[in-house]
């Protein structure tokens, strides 16, 4: 970082640099966006923003959470065990905890010493008149935003522009160094700078131990561009949403599952994406089910084990088992009861569960709902289909359909990629 740029970034220019700065940001951007701050030029309240100055490939000094006196974060957030009680704002779409970060083509996840929340992890340029800035803020007491308002690409190119927010949630209430994370894709143009050898941006957050990391749907290819319009894994599409509870990733309890991605042209087909990493941790997912739902693994490890949830009338269930002779289903004459993990004889690459009573009225489009936990046999890349199974019921003089989720395309990668990087010219 140069010197003109930590200056800028000094504790003496904050308030010149508060939300004064930042009435440039787009009013038009609203759909998705956190906004709503005090923008007028005397404000002095961390409820504003402070802007970036506009450069390339650049980060912000070191911000505590504590040198902001009205926000909570006392306890700083527990990312994956540590405790970190601030961070680097990068330009290139990013936050890093433990050092700034210039690299302006996105690795693959995980990364080795470089704990970061990545909304979009590419070759964002500012400097052109037409670009837009990235902003620092806070909506309230509990809520730290980052803002990358209609930012260009490079190199000095505003021709199409990138506008996002990162959000971080002090979730204190439910224990010491709890936090959400809120990604906010308000309008998504360009994915990848002329300097990156053609690599799309990546989204995602990694704890960089090497080992704990989540990537979104689309990262590293061209499709990342979607994440303004197809890809969410809450209600609305744009938004992004992630519990990070005692440190640990989504998918590490019944409590807090990794939820499903939602294509909102088809809000009952359900996505998951994310990483094996230990054969013998159980990965908690939603898919939301109607009567029951068949696992079918296409290439990779094989099912090892089952835990399904309780809740359920009798929180009893019927296992069916594929016979590869026939082609069919049969049923295996085994229950499985909620709660308790039933291990597979020996690791089956399919398996059906029946047994979830009509009476539940179980809506697939509803998040919570039937929660269950998987392990494998194995660590790889694993491909797997997850099918709901489907009963229409008469409540009237028509036919009233219990919906269901259509396939269910759970793919699991592991092993990290090395890609060589390609040094940018000034």
């Amino acid at each position: 970082m140069n010197n003109k740029f930590k200056d800028l970034f000094s504790k003496a220019a904050l308030s010149t640099l508060l939300l004064a700065s930042a009435s440039a940001l787009q009013t038009s951007h609203a759909s998705v966006l956190l906004s709503g701050w005090d923008t007028s030029p005397s404000a002095t309240s961390v409820y504003g923003q402070i802007a970036m100055p506009k450069n390339d490939d650049s980060s912000s000094r070191y911000f505590s959470f504590n040198e902001f006196t009205e926000l909570n974060f006392d306890s700083g957030v527990n990312f994956f065990g540590n405790t970190y009680n601030g961070f680097y704002v990068n330009n290139n779409g990013n936050i890093t905890f433990q050092s700034a970060l210039s690299s302006f083509t996105p690795n693959p996840f995980p990364q080795s010493n470089q704990p970061m929340i990545a909304p979009y992890w590419a070759d964002v340029d500012t400097r052109c008149s037409a670009c837009g800035n990235v902003y620092l803020g806070a909506s309230d007491a509990n809520t730290m935003v980052f803002t990358w308002d209609s930012v260009g690409v490079y190199s000095n190119n505003a021709s199409t522009t990138n506008t996002f927010q990162l959000v971080l949630i002090d979730r204190a209430d439910e224990g010491a160094g709890n936090f959400d994370v809120q990604f906010r894709y308000e309008d998504i143009n360009w994915t990848t700078g002329s300097a990156s050898s053609g690599v799309p941006a990546q989204a995602g957050y990694d704890a960089g131990d090497g080992t704990n990391f989540f990537t979104l749907p689309g990262s590293r290819t061209s499709a990342v561009a979607n994440l303004d319009e197809i890809f969410s894994n809450t209600s609305t599409p744009g938004i992004w949403s992630f519990e990070i509870r005692e440190g640990a990733l989504p998918g590490a309890s019944p409590a807090n599952p990794i939820m499903p991605v939602i294509d909102p042209s088809n809000p009952t087909n359900f996505h998951f994406e994310f990483e094996v990493i230990d054969p013998n941790t159980r990965i908690f997912i939603d898919p939301d089910v109607a009567i029951g739902y068949d696992y079918i693994v296409n290439s990779g490890p094989n099912f090892a084990s089952v835990l399904l949830p309780t809740g359920f009338d009798d929180n009893l269930f019927d296992l069916w088992l594929w016979d590869s002779l026939v082609g069919d289903w049969f049923d295996a004459s085994i229950e499985i009861t909620g709660g308790i993990a039933y291990n597979f004889a020996n690791a089956v690459d399919r398996f059906r569960i029946l047994g979830i009573d009509i009476s539940n009225m179980v809506d697939p489009t509803l998040p919570d709902v039937f929660i269950a936990g998987l392990t494998f046999d194995s660590t790889g890349s694993l491909n797997m289909d997850q099918i709901a199974i489907t009963q229409f019921v008469n409540t009237g003089p028509g036919p009233d359909p219990v919906n269901a989720p259509g396939t269910l395309l759970i793919l699991l990668t592991s092993g990290l990629l090395i890609f060589a990087r390609k040094r940018k010219l000034h």
